[in-house]
């Protein structure tokens, strides 16, 4: 069985290796061994005091962190968690070999699209027996994301952020600015911000992948949840006339957003946010990161993307989620369903987030007192949310979002003109890989 979709990470830096705030990954060679079950200390998997586990946390702080997590369950359980971790890029890329060789009994991955495929394709276990246990840790759209097409589970979450319009509150204040809740107040907005000698929208695409978030928060809102679901899953033409209104829409606020963005980062992005020569800057919560300055940082708010039509309101968040699932056939199952449901506890959640606060625990059971004003405003949109989107290149199949939607985007930002043929071709190319 060959199967296509492997977890490949989007060229360029990845998003959750800059979430965890290190910089790139290890460059991937020949030095890298392939990745396969049981690493950590070489003790038996078949131990049923042993649970072995495929992790993808190679920066030093998750790391730190899911050590402490497992330290904790072994303290709790007398289960010892033999952890395999391997550089995360390597262990995206080599995922699929990986499930269908003899994976470890665990293995960390993300939720939506990208786990329902390979649930569909019989290389992890269904956990409805984990979820008995912790589904009341966790708000229904959380719930939803964790699911398989078959309705069945098997994804337990453990940390999320958001994408959503950062600003500084300063500078809003000192020019009257007001958050739009609707299109029409956000391009009124725009040209205001414009008029004042501003960037309205600071914008970075060289790495290819943040142009995918303005795209998902357009999609969303003018066309919904379900529909930008389908069009993500291959089930909805490219050539659709709400597709094509997405576009239109995105070339009506593209004057607004930092010209060049093909050239530019989007840390230097971030930086003309943190100089205020930019008024806002769409990205996900990482952003905070670039702001190395206590004032700076507690300067930094957020708002959601507005509303496009009142039918769908603004209901729909971007949240990337990370969690853990279940192999196909673990060796110690007893023990596998055990670490599970203490990783869906928010016990479990509030030592990860000890060590890592640009996100925020998945649960909504978790304390929270401990959150800074951003995380906890952070938590309230991703909980209140109707529904929860992963991110393009996480809610599609990676090769198609990697090699036709990166550079279609990047196509269409330096020339909007040509969005039908354009369109027509995405369509072409995105019928080869899903049949494939």
């Amino acid at each position: 069985m060959h199967l296509t979709p492997s977890g490949l990470s989007v060229p360029g830096t990845s998003r959750r290796t800059l979430l965890r705030g290190i910089g790139g990954a290890a460059a991937l060679g020949a030095g890298i061994p392939l990745l396969s079950a049981c690493g950590g200390s070489g003790s038996s998997a078949t131990d049923s005091k042993t649970v072995s586990l495929g992790s993808n946390a190679s920066d030093a702080v998750p790391k730190k962190a899911f050590a402490e997590i497992y330290a904790d369950f072994a303290k709790k359980s007398g289960i010892k968690v033999d952890v395999n971790t391997k550089d995360h890029n390597t262990f995206q890329e080599q995922i699929n070999s990986y499930l269908q060789g003899t994976p470890d009994d665990v293995f960390h991955w993300f939720a939506g699209y990208r786990m329902q495929f390979f649930a569909s394709k019989g290389l992890a276990s269904p956990i409805d027996d984990v979820w008995k246990t912790i589904s009341g840790n966790f708000p229904e759209a959380m719930q939803k994301l964790s699911k398989g097409e078959d309705g069945k589970f098997y994804f337990v979450p453990l940390y999320t952020y958001p994408w959503a319009l950062f600003y500084r509150k300063s500078v809003f204040q000192e020019k009257g600015y007001e958050v739009p809740t609707t299109w029409d107040q956000l391009i009124a907005l725009c040209k205001q911000m414009k008029k004042d000698g501003l960037v309205p929208i600071a914008f970075g695409d060289k790495d290819a992948w943040p142009a995918m978030g303005t795209f998902d928060q357009i999609n969303f809102r003018a066309n919904g949840y379900d529909f930008h679901v389908e069009l993500m899953a291959g089930k909805v033409s490219w050539t659709d006339a709400k597709v094509r209104k997405t576009f239109d829409l995105w070339t009506e606020l593209l004057p607004y957003h930092q010209e060049g963005a093909v050239g530019r980062t989007w840390q230097d992005a971030a930086q003309t946010l943190v100089s205020k020569k930019a008024g806002m800057y769409l990205l996900g919560s990482f952003v905070g990161q670039q702001f190395t300055n206590k004032a700076d940082l507690d300067d930094l708010d957020f708002f959601a993307f507005p509303e496009i039509d009142p039918a769908y309101g603004q209901d729909t968040v971007e949240a990337p989620t990370d969690g853990f699932m279940m192999s196909k056939s673990p060796k110690n199952k007893s023990g596998a369903v055990k670490l599970l449901e203490f990783l869906g506890t928010p016990e479990a959640e509030q030592i990860y987030l000890k060590a890592d606060p640009n996100v925020v625990a998945a649960s909504t059971k978790a304390d929270t007192s401990s959150y800074t004003p951003l995380q906890k405003k952070a938590y309230d949109m991703i909980s209140g949310a109707k529904s929860l989107t992963q991110f393009m290149d996480r809610d599609s199949r990676p090769d198609f979002t990697s090699t036709v939607m990166q550079p279609s985007l990047q196509k269409f930002i330096r020339d909007p003109k040509g969005i039908d043929s354009l369109l027509s071709s995405i369509e072409r190319q995105k019928k080869t890989i899903f049949a494939s």
